[in-house]
């Protein structure tokens, strides 16, 4: 017996929808407090208020996800896809004033953004990560449904799928280079597979034929450094690493940026120095490294509150995708979840020494236009999986 007839509109899950406007007065709170660290020529812009209007074009972009049922979103996947890969390779050949080589020092020499004179900037790989989420979903979704009884061979032919889609964008990303943004496709990747219905024994031999690798590249790096150098990571993302490995060593590169961060987060203590009371200056305060301002300011607790918002955030999309009785539904929420979980994990990860610094930003707090609206769309699609999740009495 289902218990209302309510409307999509109707059965919005205002839970999730509250902890997003919690993590929007967070992210107001910490940018106004980063400011005061930034350079004098970035003091100028007011980054709260064109936070506060991405946040404003994010709930608009929440309203276009909704109106579409989810499962339509099976029918346009590829034309989702295709223009994802468009538009990452559009910015591969685009002339350099196109691409953010020169736009400012925080780039790393990375060309990942487009500069649109008077908007700013816009990233293609965010928004490649919701088009990937779809993508592999709907593949997922095909092969269950064509394969209701399947064998070791359909297992092996429904990861091949997944693989070889989400290879071209990872690659091309890399390129750019944005070993970041390339760990999150990833982890989206990961994260579907594991609820793909592959056996277990399969995703135990990936597991092992990945850390074999992991291994390989090991053992490149100590034997042929010149060549892991040109071929596999660029020297800035080397760096990145021994920033974290080697902080007092690379004090001069991204080590300073390790340095500073445990020193804000450590001397902030059990509650912190107070709003706007930050002392330690530490750079890209208001986008990477939000959550260094938090910890100084507001000390442990500050943090485990926020920590625990992000928490309930995927905990409450969890829910709903247990709760959808729509396996893709399912797998779209799962998708957001290993996007979700590991940009927070590896952001607050790399603040405080747990790993190396990647640029990952965190999401929803840090300042960021091209990020905050791909958050704000996934969340989208979870609040489309939820009001139209019929519930019944005896479910």
């Amino acid at each position: 017996m289902n218990k209302d007839n309510n409307s999509p509109w109707q059965q919005i899950d205002y839970t999730l929808l509250f902890l997003i406007f919690l993590l929007l007065c967070i992210s107001s709170i910490a940018i106004y407090s980063a400011q005061f660290s930034l350079p004098v020529h970035l003091r100028e812009i007011n980054f709260v208020l064109r936070q506060v209007m991405w946040y404003m074009i994010g709930a608009v972009a929440i309203l276009a996800t909704m109106i579409l049922d989810f499962d339509r979103f099976k029918q346009i996947s590829w034309y989702l896809y295709g223009f994802g890969i468009f538009l990452l390779l559009l910015l591969r050949f685009s002339p350099e004033y196109i691409g953010s080589y020169e736009l400012a020092p925080i780039r790393n020499g990375a060309k990942s953004w487009f500069v649109l004179p008077g908007l700013g900037s816009i990233q293609p790989s965010e928004f490649m990560k919701i088009f990937l989420i779809i993508s592999l979903s709907h593949i997922i979704i095909v092969h269950n449904e064509k394969y209701a009884v399947r064998e070791l061979r359909e297992d092996f032919i429904l990861l091949g799928k997944i693989l070889l889609t989400s290879l071209l964008p990872i690659a091309i990303v890399m390129e750019q280079p944005d070993l970041g943004t390339a760990m999150v496709l990833s982890a989206i990747v990961a994260s579907l597979i594991l609820v793909s219905g592959i056996r277990w024994r399969i995703l135990f031999g990936a597991a092992s034929t990945f850390s074999l690798a992991i291994f390989v590249l090991v053992q490149i790096y100590f034997r042929f450094p010149k060549f892991f150098e040109d071929y596999i990571l660029d020297s800035y993302q080397l760096a990145r690493f021994y920033g974290w490995l080697q902080p007092y060593e690379y004090a001069g590169s991204y080590g300073y940026h390790l340095i500073t961060s445990l020193k804000a987060i450590g001397s902030g203590q059990l509650q912190g120095k107070g709003f706007n009371n930050g002392t330690v200056y530490f750079p890209e305060a208001h986008t990477d490294f939000i959550f260094t301002v938090i910890g100084e300011e507001y000390g442990f607790i500050g943090a485990s509150i926020v920590v625990s918002v992000f928490f309930m955030v995927i905990y409450r999309v969890i829910h709903i995708s247990i709760e959808s009785h729509d396996p893709f539904g399912s797998f779209l929420c799962a998708g957001v979840i290993g996007m979700l979980t590991f940009q927070v994990f590896q952001n607050i990860g790399m603040t405080i020494g747990l790993l190396p610094i990647t640029g990952i930003p965190l999401p929803f707090v840090s300042y960021g236009g091209s990020s905050l609206l791909t958050y704000m769309i996934a969340i989208g699609l979870v609040l489309n999986v939820a009001s139209r999740t019929r519930k019944y009495m005896f479910d």
